[in-house]
């Protein structure tokens, strides 16, 4: 035992029953009970109620603010919500209880790292928070997300899950945020991965194939053929034996995109939106764990709606039938043009044809640009940043849902972004036509268009962003304030204080998704005045969805203050 602390002698622990201590940065409640010495932290680890005032009984203490139950020799919790308490040892010398500080503790990240898994595996924010800022404080943010990641895909049969989104969303932005809200970020996704699995059935692997073959091309083939006629089980296996027979991260992603652009706008623009998060998550958790990663989107390739299905596609204006043509006279214009020109710089005037004109001009203007020599990479920044504009021209006279709209084109547009640097390819490139026509379709949305915000030159703070999200009905003043940071060159400033708007919110997938979204965008078009509208619809989009009840920050700030060792109850 290290250096003790004395308690008080036998007799008097024996007449009060309990008595409180300070052990330094701990206060300890140490027991009498059956004739022994028992001791453990003072507050209760859910909420911080003094221990010291619970009830024991049959070796169980039980806290009474929330009726949480410890085993009191060892500190575990028999309620899991609750988390356990820290045990301290204690021993009688010459009639007087004498205490050990330390706590019976294992190592910080070692614990940290156990106590994720439970809180995943039952769903529970308060040790989620907890282990969190715990691991984030020893720098293992990497655990995190390794963690949090394995259980998505793993413990999910229905495959990948908004949850995962959102955690791949915040280790994207992570750079981007004030410091004290990087742990809160990835709180957030590992919250929503533990609700996105709570209930689901585990996914059981497919074992690869037992082949020779090992050409990319063909591996290809396979699984756009299998994804076509909706075989999820053979699709799998031919993934996961593609990602052990040798095949290169741009070739595995390529894969995945071609087949999530076979058909127009999957699922909305989910199917191709996933499989870029994927290889996201990747590049955070290391592409050793690709053929489980990967595998959790094919049942949203398999099971995808295709929109050529769909009466919007093919009434009034027969979309389909305009981008196939399309489709044919981009592979022309890109085998004239061969990419070469990469000064090409018509991303407005293409952009303001894509919301503006009818899609069979607007595809026209896409595939002329090509033509001339435009990357297929400056193309598809075009068209999301055509899709980005919407939310800034949304008039908040349309229904509230219609946001979602605007969004799923605006989230899908960057996903065709990002994979295009990633792995591009003629067949994603139909990506960048089926976003196009899809911003057509939400014309309606922009009528009447509200206008830009133009700078006031007033004075204007970041607290005037984040007073708005503090009260409804806010949307056009919260494109105001964010016109005049910007106008007065305070960019940085404006993505921290959105981020620090989004994780204030119990906010929902699509504002999460925004946000990244935007921050991508934004980097696209870094010093340019194109990223300014995309910041200005993004912050119009994310005020629309606030303020919510906020109990994630709530249950966020209750751990924090924990391991502040704050007393949270008097």
């Amino acid at each position: 035992m290290n250096a003790t602390v004395r308690v008080c002698s036998l007799d008097e622990l024996q007449r009060d029953g309990v008595r409180v201590v300070s052990t330094g940065q701990r206060t300890a409640a140490v027991f009498w009970h059956r004739e022994q010495v028992f001791a453990v932290d003072n507050r209760c680890p859910h909420m911080g109620f003094p221990l010291s005032q619970g009830t024991v009984a049959d070796g169980i203490l039980t806290c009474h603010w929330h009726h949480a139950k410890f085993d009191l020799s060892g500190g575990c919790a028999f309620d899991l919500f609750a988390d356990d308490v820290a045990a301290f040892r204690a021993e009688i010398r010459d009639g007087t209880v004498w205490l050990d500080p330390e706590p019976q503790e294992e190592e910080v990240v070692a614990h940290c790292t156990r106590k994720l898994s439970e809180g995943l595996e039952q769903n529970l924010r308060l040790v989620i928070a907890k282990s969190v800022i715990g691991l984030c404080e020893a720098g293992r943010e990497d655990l995190v997300l390794a963690e949090a990641a394995r259980f998505g895909v793993k413990n999910r049969a229905a495959g990948w899950s908004s949850g995962l989104s959102i955690l791949t969303a915040m280790a994207n932005v992570l750079p981007n945020l004030a410091a004290d809200n990087r742990p809160r970020a990835l709180y957030h996704g590992v919250v929503h991965v533990a609700r996105s699995v709570e209930g689901q059935p585990p996914d059981f692997d497919i074992a690869a194939l037992d082949t020779d073959e090992d050409r990319p091309e063909q591996f290809r083939t396979w699984f756009r053929r299998f994804a076509e006629v909706r075989s999820r089980n053979a699709a799998e296996r031919c993934l996961r034996t593609a990602a052990v027979a040798g095949l290169n991260e741009s070739q595995l992603a390529d894969l995945l995109f071609a087949a999530s652009t076979d058909h127009t706008f999957m699922d909305v623009g989910h199917t191709l939106d996933f499989a870029n998060k994927a290889c996201e998550l990747l590049d955070v958790v290391g592409w050793d764990t690709a053929p489980d990663v990967l595998s959790s989107i094919i049942p949203t390739i398999t099971g995808a709606q295709r929109m050529e299905e769909t009466s919007a596609w093919q009434h009034p204006v027969d979309l389909p039938r305009l981008l196939d043509e399309a489709g044919k006279a981009l592979d022309e214009a890109l085998a004239v043009g061969g990419e070469r020109n990469e000064s090409w710089d018509e991303h407005r005037p293409v952009a303001e044809s894509i919301l503006d004109d009818p899609p069979d001009r607007s595809l026209r203007r896409i595939i002329d640009a090509a033509r001339v020599g435009a990357p297929l990479t400056e193309l598809s920044a075009t068209v999301a940043y055509a899709a980005a504009r919407r939310p800034m021209h949304f008039h908040i006279s349309n229904e509230f849902g219609d946001w979602n709209t605007v969004h799923h084109t605006f989230t899908y547009t960057n996903a065709v972004d990002r994979a295009m640097q990633r792995a591009p390819s003629r067949e994603l490139a139909r990506g960048i036509l089926d976003g196009a026509a899809s911003v057509y379709l939400e014309r309606f949305l922009n009528m009447p268009r509200q206008p830009r915000p133009e700078p006031n030159g007033g004075s204007t703070s970041t607290d005037d962003v984040l007073d708005h999200f503090d009260r409804q009905q806010q949307v056009d003043e919260t494109g105001q304030s964010v016109a005049d940071l910007l106008a007065g060159g305070h960019r940085d400033e404006v993505v921290r204080t959105l981020g620090t708007a989004l994780l204030r919110e119990d906010a929902g997938f699509h504002s999460f998704q925004i946000y990244d979204a935007a921050l991508r965008l934004v980097e696209r078009f870094d010093g340019r005045p194109e990223a300014d509208d995309v910041l200005i619809g993004a912050s119009r989009f994310l005020t629309a969805h606030a303020p919510t009840v906020r109990s994630m920050g709530q249950t966020y700030e209750t751990a924090a203050r924990l391991h502040r060792g704050e007393a949270l109850h008097a």
